[in-house]
């Protein structure tokens, strides 16, 4: 395997991110926390949640999404064997991965893993003899229990307050200003939450990314959602936009109805082609049309980014690069397009195939990526590395109640690029291969980006620009909304701009601190209010509790599509 070269200059601006400051302990001391931090190791969950790094044998298998599809979705069957077979071994690919690339991502310095960040934090706090009137202790306590107690209200007594899309109360019976309102399936101006689960669900905590990774999200944000899709929707009606929803991850025939898969998957689990042919082509939505377009930029921008800015010389898997953007941004470019498509390409007409090559792919990069994670973890706690490894969970505990959020999307997705197949959407016989040349501007982005940053050095802003970061966090567009990223940039900003900025010793003493207490209060009001009152199924019924309003931010706006409950143009 080729070695990492890394280059200096171009990891400067990353020395300069904040970061708190970090003090080792001997595993002698009888104050060291060591055994809790093994015992979290064992127990965190998805990466990409906010409730901290994942330890690879923990958490959700990102194979049970195939076991849920094949049964939710197909209504087929699966046995018990094939079932175990798969999910154990796409669990494990990481552990190879991750032990190959720590010298490179978990030993420099420079690579300083954000996420890993707010949990040492956290046990220096609990373990810290602090005699001051706020110790970092007491401060995790009283925001803990704030978080806690706050989270009964949009969890359950007033769910309205994850999404509040005020647009859709002052113009009721407008389609075009609920589109533009609406915070869950609009372009979500002026919506927000006051609702930690949603500011966190799918970019993790705003308090802990580095402010030049948000702004490198907000340039996309801002780019994707306000000026890119008011283009394609009201301007040039690109892909017959105006037949469906304006953000919406269901895939649709040409009449803007709701596409009937059962219908083309025969016997055999494989595309029945007469009867696709005869029902017709296969449409998106024009917005998940173009992040899947953002995607493919996304991923070649990955790869072209670190080979110029972290080395003349990088291994031939995505892991690595992958690995070396998360450590230094907090944010992870994903894989599953490329391995999707690959495959589409290969054994067009078998969903279940696909999605078994893209977990094979995606969940290998993705644990290594968590398992790594927990390294630089052990590395700042000073906890041998074997140690971190023999802590990993095996398996998830057994009947439980979880359900993943994005089986929906990982459904369609199995229909798109495994049942019909990417040539026949994205390639010669579909109406999106336009979105291929997506692939070539992700490619030339980190190109333009390098030069400028070599021709013009003293310029210290370029070499912030972060393509991978500004591509890639659009891109998990959908499932995440408008919603998420709103109150996301604005709390980044706040933590990370002005409170660094003018209360410097508050934010490297209670910022990561305080990151983790959300993520606790919000975990545990979540399972108990799961356990005590959802499964009993005692609810509320108000105004309050009947989410944002928007009914109408769906309707399609093209003449003569008709929609049930939207007004017929």
């Amino acid at each position: 395997m080729a070695s990492l070269e890394i280059e200096d200059d171009a990891n400067a601006a990353a020395a300069k991110t904040p970061k708190p400051p970090i003090s080792h302990q001997d595993n002698d001391d009888d104050e060291s926390p060591i055994e809790e931090v093994r015992l979290t190791v064992s127990n965190h969950d998805d990466p990409h949640s906010p409730y901290g790094p994942s330890a690879c044998g923990g958490g959700a298998a990102y194979a049970i999404s195939i076991i849920d599809i094949i049964v939710a979705f197909y209504r087929r069957k699966i046995s018990f064997l094939a079932s175990w077979i798969l999910v154990i071994t796409t669990q494990v690919l990481g552990y190879g991965w991750a032990g190959i690339m720590r010298k490179f991502v978990v030993d420099p310095a420079h690579m300083w893993w954000p996420i890993s960040l707010v949990q040492v934090s956290l046990f220096r706090a609990l373990h810290e003899k602090d005699s001051n009137r706020m110790s970092r202790g007491k401060f995790f306590l009283i925001a803990l229990i704030c978080s806690f107690s706050w989270y009964s209200f949009p969890g359950y007594l007033f769910p309205t307050l994850s999404t509040i899309s005020w647009v859709c109360w002052v113009f009721p019976k407008s389609v075009t200003a609920q589109q533009i309102g609406s915070g869950m399936k609009g372009l979500g101006l002026g919506a927000f939450a006051i609702d930690w689960s949603v500011i966190a669900s799918y970019l993790g905590s705003p308090l802990i990314t580095p402010f030049f990774a948000i702004v490198n999200i907000i340039v996309g944000y801002i780019a994707m959602i306000y000026v890119i899709m008011p283009i394609a929707y009201w301007g040039f009606n690109t892909y017959d936009a105006k037949k469906f929803p304006i953000v919406s991850s269901h895939l649709f025939n040409h009449q803007g109805e709701l596409y009937n898969v059962s219908a083309i998957v025969n016997n055999k689990f494989e595309i029945d082609l007469p009867t696709y042919q005869k029902q017709g082509h296969l449409y998106l939505s024009s917005f998940f049309a173009i992040t899947y377009g953002i995607g493919f930029a996304a991923i070649v921008s990955t790869l072209m980014h670190v080979a110029l800015f972290n080395g003349n010389r990088i291994a031939l898997t995505f892991t690595l690069p992958i690995s070396i953007i998360t450590a230094t941004t907090n944010q992870s470019p994903g894989l599953n397009i490329i391995t999707e498509y690959l495959m589409g390409v290969i054994l067009p007409g078998r969903p279940i195939a696909n999605v078994c090559f893209k977990t094979y792919g995606y969940i290998s990069m993705s644990q290594a990526v968590s398992f790594l994670a927990d390294f630089k973890l052990g590395h700042y706690m000073k906890i041998p590395p074997r140690s971190m490894f023999l802590v990993q969970d095996n398996l998830l505990p057994p009947n439980s109640p979880w359900t993943c959020p994005g089986d929906r999307v990982f459904y369609d997705a199995s229909v798109i690029w495994g049942l019909v197949g990417p040539k026949r959407i994205f390639g010669s016989l579909g109406n999106y291969s336009v979105l291929n040349w997506f692939f070539l501007g992700g490619a030339t982005g980190p190109v333009i980006v390098w030069l400028l940053h070599k021709a013009f050095p003293k310029q210290k802003w370029i070499a912030l620009i972060n393509l991978p970061v500004l591509l890639g966090a659009t891109a998990i567009m959908p499932p995440a909304t408008t919603v998420n990223f709103n109150c996301w940039i604005v709390i980044g900003i706040i933590f990370n701009y002005f409170i660094f900025k003018y209360h410097k010793k508050w934010w490297q003493r209670y910022n990561y601190i305080l990151s983790a207490a959300l993520d606790a209060g919000l975990a545990f009001m979540g399972v108990l209010l799961y356990f005590t009152l959802t499964m009993e199924d005692i609810s509320v019924s108000w105004w309050g509790s009947e989410g944002e309003n928007c009914p109408l931010a769906s309707c399609p706006t093209a003449k003569g599509i008709v929609v049930d409950g939207c007004p017929v143009y």
